[in-house]
């Protein structure tokens, strides 16, 4: 155990083990997404935002953060964002560019990592702004769900939920420029300064 801040090495904790259960969960989500049981899929939602609520809390009240984890609740999010997007719009509940858009951006992201690698850095710190887009996203296409599972509701979830759910994937792009600006800065520095004395380890937003 050890490192920056607190942060361990270790593998095997409480809280990485409720991420990967919430990681696990994610092939069933899609399933139910594209069959259409949107009921069970808020279900499995709501418990993967739970467990995500609860590993954060008992990482910093066990003292247990680990560099794992700090991996695995980003990755997880992204993860159902694009299974309920992929689920919607595989029964043309949602335009196909949607989806292209929101993994554009993390594939665009990936590229910005590979550069900063290749400079001897790790992925850039997390952007207040990254955090805000993913939040509306998480947000806004539950919401979207919830009409289609409670139709009662539908005529109020949907242009909420879809303002939200494009909001959100403004803000994820807008984030993504911020970080390309930031990668062409240190690139820029380092070229002038020669290689970095450390790396950052939190991965973007």
């Amino acid at each position: 155990m050890g490192g920056e801040s607190g942060v361990s090495d270790r593998v095997w904790t409480l809280p990485n083990v409720l991420s990967m259960l919430r990681l696990a969960l994610v092939p069933v989500f899609l399933v139910l997404v594209v069959q259409g049981a949107y009921i069970p899929a808020l279900v499995v939602l709501v418990v993967a935002s739970l467990t995500d609520l609860l590993d954060g809390y008992l990482a910093r009240r066990l003292g247990q953060v680990t560099r794992l984890g700090q991996l695995l609740d980003p990755a997880a999010d992204r993860l159902y964002i694009f299974a309920a997007l992929l689920g919607l719009a595989a029964n043309d509940l949602v335009p196909w560019w949607i989806v292209i858009v929101i993994i554009a951006r993390d594939v665009f992201l990936l590229v910005l990592g590979v550069v900063l690698a290749n400079h001897g850095y790790g992925p850039l710190p997390v952007h207040q702004l990254g955090k805000a887009a993913t939040f509306a996203l998480f947000s806004g296409v539950p919401i979207i769900m919830l009409g289609l599972a409670f139709p009662v509701v539908q005529p109020v979830s949907e242009p909420f939920g879809w303002a939200v759910t494009i909001w959100g994937a403004f803000l994820y792009w807008w984030a993504g420029v911020i970080y390309a600006i930031e990668t062409a800065r240190v690139v820029r520095e380092t070229r002038v300064s020669g290689p970095p004395a450390s790396d950052t380890l939190e991965p973007g937003g």
